[in-house]
C-alpha cells in the first residue's frame, strides 16, 4: 500500500487533502534514506492535549519573557501576541525567584528565555546573565535555552558564559520581508552574522525559519535554508506563519503543500542535522496535515503534535517518543520510552 493510501486511512485524516506527487516525492526519498526516529516534544508553553499523547505537568519547561508582554517592533505577523503565554520575569531578581520556586515545587528541569525587541531587534539581557550564570551554578542539571534576536560576537561569548544551553534565532532570507514585516531596517546579511557569532561559541544553535513570513506567501525561505546550511547549527526550527496573530486582513493562511515543500528541501539540504517543526503553525486540519507532511518528509521531531500524527509514523514504520521540553532542547535525561511503528 502507497503511503498517500495509508495516511487516507486514517480516521483523523479521511478528510484531509494531500499533494499526491509530493507525498510520493517524500515516500521514494525515504527509500534512499532510511527515516530516523522521531521526537514529539510535549513543554508546557501552553495547554496540550492529544489523542495520541499527553501532555506534561504545569511548568516543568516554561518560557519566561523579560519584557513581559512588551515589543518595540510590533511586527506584523506576531505584533507581540506570541509573548502573551509566557511567563513575566522583567527583573533579575523576579527570574531568580520564579525559577527556584518551581524547581522546588514542580521539579522544574529548564527554561525558555525570550522577551520583546528593541527597534533594532535586539534584546537587552545582559543584566539577567549574572542570575543565570549562579542558577546553573546552584543547579547543574538546568536546562538553558534563549531567543537571542539579532546580536555580535560578543553578545554571543556574553550568553555562553553565563551558561545558556541552547541559542535560538529567526534567519530571514529576504531583505522585503525584514523591511515590511518586521519594520526592521537591517540587511539578510546581519542574520548570518548573528547566526555565525553564535555558531562560535560551544553552545547548541538551534536557528528558526518561519515558513510564510511574508505575508503567508513564500518568499527567502530557499535563501534561508541556504544562511543555516553555511553555519555549523545544531539543529533547524521550522515553524509556520498563523495568521490569527497577525494584523487583519494582511495575511493569507500558507498552503500545507508549500509547507510540505520546506520540509523536503529542509530535509535534504540538512542531512545531517536535526530538522524539528517547533510550536507555531495554523491550528485545526492545516495543522494535521502539515504535522503529516512532517512525519513523512524526515523531520526529527515535532512540537505538539495534532490528532493522527502519532498514527501517520506508525503508517509508515517511523518508531518515535515523547519528551516534555521545547523542541530546540534535550534536557540530558530519558525521554518516555521510545514505541516502536505498529
Amino acid at each position: 500500500m502507497s503511503w498517500l493510501d495509508s495516511i487516507c486511512a486514517i480516521e483523523e485524516l479521511e478528510d484531509a487533502e494531500f499533494c499526491s506527487s509530493l507525498v510520493r516525492r517524500m515516500e521514494l526519498a525515504s527509500q534512499e534514506t532510511e527515516l530516523p526516529p522521531i521526537r514529539f516534544s510535549t513543554p508546557t508553553f501552553k495547554d496540550y492535549a492529544s489523542t495520541e499523547l499527553k501532555g506534561c505537568g504545569k511548568n516543568s519547561f516554561p518560557a519566561f519573557s523579560i519584557t513581559a508582554g512588551a515589543c518595540a517592533l510590533d511586527c506584523d505577523h506576531c505584533q507581540a501576541k506570541i509573548l502573551a503565554p509566557m511567563l513575566p520575569a522583567t527583573s533579575p531578581e523576579m527570574l531568580d525567584s520564579k525559577v527556584r520556586k518551581l524547581i522546588a515545587l514542580q521539579n522544574l528541569q529548564g527554561f525558555l528565555l525570550s522577551g520583546g525587541s528593541n527597534r533594532r531587534n535586539e534584546i537587552r539581557y545582559q543584566r539577567f546573565y549574572p542570575v543565570i550564570e549562579k542558577l546553573k551554578h546552584d543547579y547543574p542539571f538546568l536546562k538553558i535555552a534563549i531567543h537571542t534576536a539579532l546580536t555580535d560576537e560578543a553578545g554571543a561569548k556574553s550568553m555562553e558564559a553565563a551558561g545558556v544551553d541552547t541559542a535560538m534565532m529567526d534567519v530571514i532570507g529576504a531583505s522585503e520581508t525584514i523591511r515590511e514585516v518586521y519594520h526592521l531596517d537591517r540587511p539578510v546579511e546581519d542574520f548570518e552574522t548573528t547566526l555565525s557569532a553564535l555558531c562560535s561559541t560551544k553552545m547548541e544553535v538551534t536557528p528558526h525559519i518561519v515558513i510564510g513570513l511574508h505575508y503567508g506567501r513564500l518568499l527567502g525561505e530557499m535563501n534561508a535554508l541556504d544562511i543555516v546550511s553555511r553555519n555549523a547549527v545544531s539543529a533547524l526550527v521550522l515553524v509556520v506563519v498563523m495568521p490569527f496573530y497577525a494584523r487583519p486582513g494582511t495575511f493569507q493562511t500558507p498552503s500545507t503543500d508549500d509547507v510540505g515543500e520546506i520540509f523536503l528541501q529542509a530535509r535534504a539540504r540538512l542531512p545531517s542535522k536535526q530538522v524539528l517543526l517547533g510550536c507555531a503553525r495554523p491550528p485545526g486540519m492545516h495543522k494535521r496535515v502539515t504535522d503529516a507532511y512532517a512525519v513523512m518528509a524526515g523531520i526529527d521531531g515535532i512540537a505538539f503534535p495534532a490528532d493522527g500524527t502519532v498514527a501517520v509514523a506508525n503508517a509508515i514504520g517511523r518508531s518515535y517518543s515523547q519528551e516534555h521540553a521545547c523542541c530546540s532542547i534535550k534536557l540530558g535525561r530519558n525521554p518516555t520510552q521510545m514505541v516502536s511503528a505498529s
